[in-house]
């Protein structure tokens, strides 16, 4: 039997204002120093503040729309934002130089070639084609329709596998491999001839496999090699470059960046003292002549005018909300660094990761009140610059366990501390996982193998077996 009936539910809609102040917390003091450049440009209610210069008032003049006779519906208040009264300085940070495009070095070898135009539009669509590391890892078929479809140029298989070719010929040596076996065979191929390389170059072609898998003693039966022969021809190919692409910025698609932070930590005298750096944010204030028009059109009945007056009213409310916005940003920002500095304050001392305690998004929320979701925003690519380096926020958070003393510590202590066994263990014995465990325990951390297991992927430390040196 169907029933009808009503049902009243509770919703909340943010406020123009909210929604303004989730979208600023997000953003790094790089991309909101452009968000509040577009939101002058965009709203001519706003102007920026220019700073105080010889023979110049020292206080900016402030607008209140309290000193207009208008009706109650327009909101007073202060428009001049005061949550920026310094205008510091930008500083200087130093930026890697782009150098050369990786596309472009490689266009320009394919240009001193003799060839015809067919056989430069071919090769110029593989190159192209290559990835960032300099593979070709799409199958020839592939590239044989999109020459065909894409770039309407006559061609077959063996048309791109000779250019191909021709392409493998050029710097840095290893450019257009298929694979890493390829890439490592055309440097190797390049290496002036001596025993070693030819060693190297049989391990590669014949028993890649082997080598991969560190089965030494297999290469050594197979080849007939002393331990010392192996040895030698395996330094060799260690020295080849698995990414021959990286040797040249593309500067397509890595312009040089630079890492401005959002909060700078100074340790002076003992004392922790954490600043917001303001570089070129500029102030707002309102464009005195939307005021004046407002202030004439309070006591004016034409309808021109009194359009105008709306106009200017919803772009006086939208500069009030965004101002607000703004000023909200930076306390919500400094509230939750301040909170995680106290939370790590033992850490931010001296940054010994040993001192870095669990903490996760919750206990933050918890210490400011804020919800969880407002303290990932705020975490989300902002960076703090301290005295023993420059962090992003995110790094400070991490999951914990608990010591056999039943003590909580942090998975990054951990981390170090299993990279420390690795690190100093034999590497012509290197410790299993469950060695790993037992030196675990012994230095008072109560981990099960499944953990080490999984803390080892993610530090990209490869099994025992792989992990063995001759």
């Amino acid at each position: 039997m169907l029933k009808q009936g009503l049902e009243l539910k509770q919703t909340q809609k943010l406020s123009p204002l909210q929604i303004q102040t989730i979208k600023l917390i997000e953003l790094p003091i790089q991309e909101l120093e452009q968000r509040i450049r577009k939101e002058i440009e965009e709203n001519p209610v706003l102007d920026e503040e220019q700073p105080a210069e010889t023979e110049v008032e020292e206080t900016p003049r402030e607008v209140s729309l309290s000193d207009y006779k208008e009706d109650d519906s327009i909101p007073a208040y202060r428009l001049r934002s005061d949550n920026y009264n310094i205008k510091d300085e930008r500083p200087q940070y130093s930026t890697f130089s782009v150098k050369e495009s990786f596309t472009q070095s490689l266009q320009e070898q394919l240009g001193y070639r003799n060839l015809s135009e067919s056989q430069y539009a071919i090769g110029s669509f593989i190159i192209g084609s290559l990835d960032d590391d300099g593979y070709l890892r799409r199958s020839i078929d592939s590239v044989v329709d999109d020459i065909v479809l894409r770039a309407n140029i006559d061609a077959d298989e063996e048309d791109v596998l000779q250019m191909l070719k021709v392409i493998q010929e050029f710097e840095p040596a290893g450019v257009g491999a298929r694979d890493l076996r390829e890439c490592l065979l055309l440097q190797i191929r390049n290496l002036h001839k001596s025993v070693e390389v030819e060693h190297a170059e049989k391990i590669l072609r014949d028993h890649f496999n082997e080598f991969t898998s560190k089965h030494y003693q297999k290469i050594m039966s197979r080849m007939g090699l002393s331990e010392t022969e192996l040895k030698a021809a395996i330094a060799k190919i260690l020295k080849l470059n698995p990414s021959p692409g990286g040797q040249i910025d593309d500067s397509y698609n890595d312009q040089a960046q630079q890492i401005v932070p959002d909060f700078v930590l100074e340790y002076k005298d003992g004392e922790l003292l954490l600043s917001m750096p303001r570089f070129s944010v500029p102030e707002l204030r309102v464009n005195r002549k939307y005021a004046d028009i407002l202030m004439e059109a309070a006591n004016s009945s034409e309808r021109g005018k009194k359009e105008a007056a709306a106009f200017v009213k919803k772009k006086l409310d939208s500069a009030k909300w965004f101002v607000e916005a703004v000023k909200q940003r930076h306390n919500t920002l400094s509230s939750t660094m301040q909170a995680i500095l106290d939370y790590q304050h033992d850490y931010f001392i001296d940054g010994d990761e040993t001192n870095l305690k669990p903490m996760v998004l919750k206990d933050i929320a918890e210490k400011t009140g804020f919800d969880i979701s407002t303290i990932s925003r705020v975490v989300n690519s902002k960076y703090i610059e301290t005295h023993f380096g420059i962090y992003s926020l995110k790094y400070f958070f991490s999951e914990g366990l608990e010591n056999q003393d039943g003590e909580e510590v942090s998975t990054r202590e951990l981390k170090k501390a299993l990279q420390d066994c690795v690190d100093n263990e034999n590497k012509h014995k290197p410790l299993t996982d469950d060695e790993l465990v037992e030196r675990m325990s012994e230095k008072g951390y109560k981990v099960a193998r499944r953990t080490i297991a999984k803390y080892r992927d993610q530090l990209g430390i490869p099994k025992a077996r792989l992990r063995k040196e001759l």
